[in-house]
């Protein structure tokens, strides 16, 4: 009896002390997870602090951004390009386009019918004054064409950019017109490049021509004028220099007449690539393909094809997305600082960088 009360009371104290073992380990275990649970608290309140922080920033931004292109768009720009007729003015006008969309701003473009169509870009710009434009960048036809409507949207206080083809400083005062920038490649170093690469090929003594723009206007002048100095720089006979007015036709014209006066003629500079594709079709017909070479500008489509196919020797090609792209954003500048140009003073040129194209390189300027 009594070794049965004791296994009994044994029995009863074993219990219990697995009673308190295990009720000592669900203790330890649940102090972790309740510090736990308030770790993810706070984190979860820190991040949701953090999310409308961003979200107050973000919609702080947008506010910013919603007031600056308001400031912005409520402005009228025109561009008035020579014309569409060539890849060169294609090019500065998507170039503009895609500057516009960048921008965020109402910009109305317009070109010429050709670029003999003088008065009618005159008509163009006279149109855009009386539309109210808060600034327009041109590219004029010549150095005075646009001249007089220049004057008008001056005295209206219109804010005016000049692009590729520089206005005759003179008359433009005389016309009481001013403008904020010019924009446009150095055209002298332009043909100085071009004729420097038939230089180095052709070797000192070589016979050259060079077939010019229309005369008087100021790309084709600046041009030959680099084309010139590095001929003479070069010790080059200079046979001829003679417009073809950046007719594809005359060009071929002038060229077939050289060739068959010359038949000792290396090398031809020409202002622009439809010229000079004109003087390689001359070349050809002459079966002198290899013997003369033909140097352009621009950089055209069509010009770059041809040095691909060894026809055209090379091409100094300008920028012209880039050089349209500049103009506005130059423009929109000066119409919202409210810059609008002095008469009398005229703006350093705001230069854009040209390149030669030859065999070597022609496939990076290919689409």
């Amino acid at each position: 009896m009594k070794k049965r009360m004791l296994a009994a009371a044994l029995s009863v104290v074993m219990a219990v002390s697995l009673s308190a073992c295990t009720s000592g380990g669900n203790a330890a275990t649940a102090a972790p997870e309740a510090k736990t649970e308030a770790a993810k608290t706070e984190a979860a309140k820190t991040e949701a602090a953090k999310t409308e922080e961003a979200k107050t920033e973000e919609a702080k931004t947008e506010a910013e951004a919603k007031e600056a292109s308001a400031d912005v768009s409520d402005k009228k720009y025109a561009v008035i390009l020579k014309t569409q007729a060539t890849d060169f003015w294609v090019k500065m006008w998507k170039g503009v386009e895609a500057e516009t969309a960048a921008k965020g701003v109402k910009v109305d473009l317009y070109s010429a019918q050709s670029e003999d169509d003088l008065e009618g870009q005159l008509t163009i710009l006279e149109s855009c004054i009386q539309q109210g434009y808060d600034g327009i960048a041109i590219a004029p036809l010549s150095g005075v064409n646009v001249l007089p409507g220049i004057g008008e949207a001056t005295a209206k206080g219109i804010t005016i950019v000049d692009v590729d083809e520089k206005f005759d400083e003179t008359e433009l005062a005389n016309q009481g017109g001013a403008c904020v920038a010019f924009v446009a490649t150095d055209n002298v170093a332009v043909g100085a490049k071009g004729a420097q690469y038939i230089v180095d090929t052709a070797g000192e003594g070589a016979k050259v021509a060079i077939i010019e723009g229309k005369s008087g206007n100021q790309s084709s002048e600046d041009r030959t004028e680099g084309a010139k100095q590095a001929f003479t720089d070069g010790k080059m006979d200079i046979i001829s220099s003679q417009a073809a007015d950046w007719d594809r036709q005359k060009a071929m014209d002038i060229a077939s007449t050289l060739i068959q006066q010359n038949p000792d003629l290396k090398g031809i500079y020409c202002c622009n690539d439809g010229m000079a594709l004109g003087a390689v079709q001359a070349v050809i017909n002459a079966n002198k393909l290899g013997e003369i070479m033909i140097v352009g500008t621009d950089g055209d489509a069509e010009a770059v094809s041809s040095i691909a196919n060894n026809e055209l020797s090379a091409t100094v090609a300008q920028d012209p997305a880039q050089i349209g792209a500049t103009s506005l954003d130059l423009l929109i500048e000066a119409v919202e600082s409210g810059k609008k140009g002095e008469v009398g003073t005229f703006p350093e040129k705001t230069p854009v960088e040209s390149v030669l194209v030859t065999a070597e390189n022609a496939a990076d300027f290919q689409s």
